[in-house]
């Protein structure tokens, strides 16, 4: 099947984008990497009557520690983010994340911000974003707007970007130092294939080696990517281990509302949640006190 006819537009500035996306508004989509919204278009699922091409707009392909942040542009495309050294040393969680996406070719056409603005709840970088504390910035008519990430996953497929608004870039706060650890787990039916259920981890350790920070956030099990905000607090203030690990794995689980579908039913899923919480709890301490100073 042929997508819906549609004009199409290749602004060569942020100006002139978002100045397309404002005349059009709700009728226009943007186009990055393509790799999902090209699919439906020509499905017919999604029939927008105007896209909006940013691949030729100059400065969005950066990757830029800066700040005590890591920026990733617009149209930064997944595998440089899984393959640069900056991301893998200044947000490491997002380059696991990441490499668990599609496969090569998927990667290779893909972008992080894309995935992300798509909002897939069963998808890895969105959940690898909401464990890391990260932040999208948009940018419309008004200017630019900082969204946390817990605050930009509306539901299935639905952020809180406006109509006439893009994402620019997305931030992550630098690691945490070398009491850290972070980790990411999934679940797919076949290789390539969206996870059932994805586990993002990440704990930092005080100098006693209990948890001072605790992040959990899991895809697949909910209208939009989750933070196990409940696991996190019980974890807080104890001390790491498989005890601690499985009260937090079964209250992560409990707090999910997954849907059954043809790759798993209610209970499976919940199933899931908990196991790669778990999983991933495990690695991230791992991590933590391998880079701990007195490991």
């Amino acid at each position: 099947m042929k997508p819906a006819p549609f004009a199409y537009h290749a602004p060569r500035s942020l100006e002139d984008a978002v100045a397309t996306l404002a005349q059009h508004g709700a009728d226009a989509r943007v186009l990055a990497g393509g790799q999902s919204l090209v699919r439906l278009m020509n499905a017919r699922q999604v029939t927008p009557s105007v896209l909006v091409d940013i691949n030729r707009i100059p400065g969005l392909d950066g990757i830029e520690a800066t700040n005590g942040s890591l920026r990733i542009g617009a149209l930064v495309r997944q595998r440089a983010s899984v393959q640069s050294p900056v991301v893998a040393a200044e947000a490491p969680l997002l380059a696991e994340a990441g490499a668990q996406v599609g496969h090569e070719p998927v990667r290779k056409r893909g972008t992080v911000v894309g995935s992300i603005a798509f909002a897939d709840p069963s998808a890895e970088l969105p959940a690898a974003l909401l464990a890391a504390d990260g932040e999208a910035v948009a940018l419309g008519p008004g200017g630019e707007r900082v969204i946390a990430a817990d605050e930009l996953f509306a539901g299935p497929f639905a952020t809180t970007l406006r109509p006439d608004e893009l994402l620019r870039e997305v931030r992550v706060p630098r690691a945490g130092g070398a009491r850290s650890g972070y980790a990411f787990e999934e679940v797919a039916r076949r290789h390539g294939d969206l996870p059932v259920c994805g586990a993002a981890a990440v704990l930092r350790l005080d100098d006693g080696g209990r948890v001072a920070h605790a992040r959990i956030a899991l895809c697949g099990v909910d209208e939009r990517p989750v933070r196990a905000r409940a696991a996190e607090d019980l974890l807080t203030g104890e001390q790491p281990g498989e005890e601690a690990f499985a009260e937090a794995a079964a209250r992560a689980a409990a707090d999910v509302h997954p849907r059954a579908d043809a790759h798993g039913s209610v209970a499976y899923r919940r199933h899931l949640a908990g196991v790669l919480t778990r999983r991933s709890l495990r690695r991230a301490l791992a991590r933590a006190q391998e880079g701990a100073p007195d490991a």
